[in-house]
C-alpha cells in the first residue's frame, strides 16, 4: 500500500460517510487498484477531503466566516496542499466556502438577505415541480420519498442532529426529482446545499425547541399529500412545513 493510500484510507475513517450517512467513495477507491501515476490517489484524497469537510461546515463544527488555513488542515487530514486546494475548489463552487483576496479561504456566509432570496428560489422551485409532477403515475415513484423517511427515522432514533437535516434535504430533492427535469434538480439540490449552510447554525437550538419527531410528522403529512395526487394540497402543506425556521 502506497503512502497515499494509506493516508486516503486514514482519512475513509473519518469522511466515508457522505453527509447524507451512506457509504461512498472509500470502497470504490479500495476497487480501483494501485494507481500507476499517482492520480487515483490524488483523486480520492480530494473526495475524502471534500467528504470531511463538508459535513464539518454543515454539522455547524466550522462556522460560517471561520477561516480555513492550509497548514493547519493539511496536517490535520494528513494530505498535502494540492488535493487539499482542490477540495476547497470544489466546495466554493458549491457555495461553502469563499476566497477572500490576501486572506485566504473561509466558510461561506450568508446575510439575511441572502437566506431570504435562496428561500424565496426554493419555494417557486418547488412549486413548479409539484405541479409538473403530479398526480404521481405509479406508486413506485415515491420509493425515494419514503427512503428518506425511513433514513429520517433512524437519524432521529440515533439522535443524529445533522443527520435528520440531511434526510430532510434528501426528502425534498426526491419531491422536485419527481418532475423529472434534471437542470431543475441541479438548480433546486445546489439551493439546499446553501440553505443548509444557514440551517447548521440553528441545529442546537431546533433540538433545544422542537420535538425530535415533530419534522417526521411534517414529511409524513407532506408524503401523504403528494400520494394524494393534488398539487395544490401539496403546495399548501409545503407553505405550513416551518421551512423558514429550519432547513425541512
Amino acid at each position: 500500500m502506497t503512502e497515499s493510500t494509506e493516508r486516503a484510507v486514514s482519512l475513509g475513517d473519518d469522511a466515508a460517510r457522505d453527509p447524507a450517512g451512506q457509504r461512498g467513495p472509500v470502497s470504490s477507491y479500495r476497487s480501483a487498484g494501485p494507481a500507476v501515476d499517482g492520480e487515483l490517489e490524488s483523486a480520492s484524497l480530494v473526495e475524502l477531503a471534500v467528504l470531511r469537510l463538508r459535513r464539518e461546515i454543515l454539522s455547524g463544527k466550522t462556522r460560517p466566516g471561520e477561516r480555513l488555513v492550509e497548514e493547519q488542515l493539511t496536517r490535520r487530514l494528513g494530505i498535502s496542499r494540492a488535493p487539499l486546494r482542490e477540495a476547497l475548489r470544489l466546495l466554493a463552487q458549491q457555495g461553502l466556502v469563499e476566497h477572500v483576496p490576501r486572506r485566504g479561504a473561509r466558510v461561506a456566509t450568508l446575510s439575511d438577505r441572502d437566506v431570504q432570496e435562496l428561500y424565496a428560489v426554493r419555494d417557486v422551485l418547488e412549486r413548479h415541480a409539484v405541479r409538473a409532477a403530479l398526480p404521481i403515475r405509479v406508486v413506485t415513484e415515491l420509493a425515494g420519498l419514503r427512503a428518506a423517511l425511513g433514513g429520517m427515522r433512524e437519524a432521529i432514533e440515533a439522535g443524529d442532529r445533522l443527520g435528520v437535516a440531511e434526510a430532510h434535504r434528501a426528502f425534498h430533492v426526491e419531491l422536485v426529482a419527481l418532475a423529472g427535469n434534471r437542470q431543475l434538480s441541479a438548480v433546486y439540490e445546489a439551493i439546499l446545499l446553501k440553505l443548509q449552510l444557514y440551517m447548521a447554525l440553528n441545529l442546537r437550538r431546533e433540538a433545544e425547541v422542537a420535538q425530535p419527531g415533530d419534522g417526521l410528522h411534517r414529511h409524513e403529512r407532506l408524503l401523504a399529500a403528494v400520494a394524494d395526487g393534488d398539487p395544490e394540497s401539496v403546495i399548501e402543506v409545503l407553505a405550513s412545513h416551518g421551512a423558514r425556521s429550519y432547513l425541512g
